[in-house]
């Protein structure tokens, strides 16, 4: 369960923003469960410990900066996040690569039009090529 936790008076001031801070006044009746106040984290909240930590798909998710740490993945159980900080050229390596191997790759949609562009330079450029060689 993805519940946002907020911290206690987190709407009345602006600078305590809504990340979880335990309360602990002597008189905090978001302490005391008090009924119309936030609830605060408790043990029933947490997740299956099957699905934990799981990407929604099924798979762990592993981030990929280069080919050798796509070579270690297990495509039954793991799939590739690639890293944001891999250049064009790369990624259009690893995902090649990762359609050979089988492995899925979750952060596909965020690059492909990049992708799809490098694909359609590349063979405009074979083609200029093998016309500049005629």
């Amino acid at each position: 369960m993805n519940k946002k936790f907020k911290r206690q008076e987190y709407s009345r001031y602006k600078k305590l923003g809504i990340k979880w801070r335990k309360p602990r006044g002597k008189s905090s009746k978001m302490r005391r469960y008090e009924s119309g106040k936030p609830v605060m984290p408790s043990i029933g909240y947490g997740s299956n410990k099957l699905t934990r930590n799981l990407h929604p798909s099924g798979f762990k998710d592993v981030i990929i900066h280069n080919l050798n740490d796509l070579e270690k993945l297990d495509p039954i159980t793991e799939a590739a996040r690639i890293a944001a900080s891999v250049g064009n050229k790369k990624k259009f390596t690893i995902v090649k690569r990762a359609e050979e191997l089988s492995i899925k790759i979750l952060n596909k949609k965020t690059f492909q039009k990049n992708l799809k562009s490098n694909v359609s330079n590349a063979t405009d450029e074979s083609e200029e090529e093998s016309v500049i060689e005629d």
